[in-house]
């Protein structure tokens, strides 16, 4: 790779925590660059004065890594490396492949001189005995791929517009950087990480026994990203193409991808009565190239520009929801410290009807939390409190919310 991407925002959040009595959990798709995030913590730490001798690395999707036969193994094997006169920075990358790691972590935690970080690629490592044993004695970063302005960190500013339309092309795994804009490279490698994430983390973890209605979900929430979706829209979507299933079946399916981080779901908010509601979800994807690839190229550069926004949003931090307010929609509510924001997406608004129909809602909401109104033009207006920002300077932290 011609330049490493540093992930300055999750770097710091390690370096933050340095040292401090908590485990650091890094969660987040595969390939999205965890190991890596490791591997730039690491030369940190050799960097500010630890010695090699101190860092123990075990990475468990490497065989040789991978020999221990059980979770007491593991704990054994980490604490014969150590002795009592110095800290020791402990790295278990894909933990969750060792049955039962959860005891050795637990272990290993109640060592004082041991600094403590563990990364994995599904959300079941924070759930169940992971978090009944560690319950308020970890903190989680959760890692996407790269962001619009990290892709631009290694491709340069110019002609930002076009280098856009690559991103959403090709997604931001950091892998993709080495492959030259090759179209075939690209396609190759994204159906590797596609078939690894279904067979390794959504089938074999969960004894998925029809694959083929496992894949009719995923390209059926690939091609509705910010459509309003129920399992009942889906099953009978399938079921009229000759996929029989049942919703209790697609209920099962769907929190399999979400906890592979393949999909995030976004519920709904109502804003004139502050409830949250439980139906009307929506789904966002975790990539756009991955999307390309399994539906055949490019669709629906609006829904495109709104999932980008949308996993922006995500790395910001926010608590986001879809607004409904009386019969309308707002695209992201944004609840955080400060209050809320509401954020409506669209690819242009310089024709004057979608204008009227972007700002409606926002118009009718009468509260004087910030309204947003994001688009790819590069006009910067004011509609009565309502700010226009472009996309792509949002994207690149030249305006904040």
């Amino acid at each position: 790779m011609k330049k490493l991407i540093k992930r300055k925002e999750y770097l710091d959040f390690l370096i933050k925590l340095k040292d401090k009595n908590i485990i650091k959990v890094v969660t987040g798709i595969r390939r999205c660059g965890k190991s890596t995030l490791f591997e730039l913590y690491k030369k940190y730490l050799l960097e500010n004065g630890v010695k090699d001798e101190q860092i123990i690395s075990l990475n468990f999707e490497n065989p040789s890594d991978m020999n221990f036969s059980d979770w007491k193994e593991l704990y054994d094997y980490v604490n014969d490396k150590i002795n009592s006169k110095k800290m020791y920075y402990v790295f278990l990358d894909e933990v969750q492949i060792l049955d039962h790691f959860e005891k050795a972590v637990d272990g290993l935690f109640l060592n004082k001189n041991i600094d403590l970080y563990i990364t994995g690629s599904n959300s079941y490592m924070l759930s169940g005995e992971l978090a009944t044993y560690l319950t308020g004695r970890y903190m989680q970063i959760h890692m996407l791929p790269l962001s619009f302005s990290e892709f631009l960190e290694y491709y340069g500013r110019e002609n930002e517009l076009k280098k856009y339309n690559t991103y959403i092309e090709n997604g931001g795994f950091p892998y993709l950087l080495n492959l030259d804009n090759n179209s075939d490279l690209i396609r190759n490698y994204l159906d590797g990480i596609y078939n690894t994430i279904l067979l390794k983390d959504v089938v074999s973890r969960n004894n998925v026994k029809d694959t083929l209605i496992l894949e009719s979900i995923v390209k059926f929430l690939f091609d509705n990203i910010g459509q309003i979706v129920s399992t009942n829209k889906i099953s009978a979507t399938l079921n009229s193409n000759n996929r029989k299933n049942s919703v209790n079946t697609i209920e099962n399916y769907l929190s399999y991808l979400l906890d592979s981080y393949l999909i995030y779901k976004v519920s709904r908010y109502d804003i004139r009565g502050k409830e949250y509601l439980k139906t009307g979800d929506k789904y966002y994807v975790c990539d756009l190239g991955l999307r390309n690839y399994l539906l055949g190229g490019i669709k629906d550069l609006g829904s495109i520009l709104e999932n980008v926004i949308f996993l922006e949003l995500k790395r910001k931090g926010y608590q986001i929801y879809i607004g409904k307010y009386d019969d309308l929609e707002v695209d992201f509510v944004l609840k955080n410290n400060d209050g809320l924001k509401y954020v409506q997406v669209a690819l242009s608004v310089r024709d004057e009807k979608t204008l009227k129909r972007e700002i409606n809602v926002l118009q009718k909401i009468k509260d004087n939390y910030p309204k947003y109104l994001i688009t790819l033009d590069y006009d910067k207006v004011d509609y009565e409190g309502i700010r226009q920002i472009p996309a792509l300077e949002f994207l690149t932290g030249e305006i904040k919310l």
